[in-house]
């Protein structure tokens, strides 16, 4: 798909999960955040807008599996955006363990340089999405 930097497409209509993974493809795509930041900052916004907006800060370090290529950056912020949203450890836990396995599923390893090289190259823009989406899914059932 053709992506425009100034298209706003429309978002009547859509679940709040469809929602949450355009946002965040559109964050990562817009060359001003990498895909844990992306996350975390759909994520804030829909489900603790209270939680100020420079706690996005706090996972810059994540993107490119953490500099080092090992676990997906997406994966990670979305981590710590269920923690930030539910501060609850035992359902926090619960989810996070759901989401490494919805991805692992989908993706066959949470490890972004092996994602990275067994997918196309615009890879990243997408699977952000796809983990904010499964994110906002996951917290409209709690």
């Amino acid at each position: 798909m053709f992506w425009s930097k100034k298209a706003k497409p429309s978002l009547e209509g859509m679940e709040l999960a469809e929602i949450c993974q355009l946002e965040a493809e559109l964050l990562y795509r817009s060359g001003k955040y990498h895909c844990a930041e992306a996350v975390l900052e759909v994520i804030r916004k829909h489900f603790s807008p209270q939680t100020p907006e420079a706690v996005v800060g706090t996972v810059s370090g994540f993107g490119g599996g953490s500099g080092a290529g090992c676990i997906c950056g997406a994966v990670s912020g979305g981590t710590v955006a269920i923690g930030m949203v539910l501060q609850d450890k035992k359902t926090t836990t619960h989810l996070t363990r759901e989401l490494h396995a919805w991805f692992k599923e989908k993706y066959g390893v949470t490890c972004c340089k092996i994602i990275r090289a067994k997918n196309p190259k615009g890879i990243c823009p997408v699977l952000t999405g796809e983990v904010a989406g499964k994110i906002a899914d996951m917290l409209g059932r709690k």
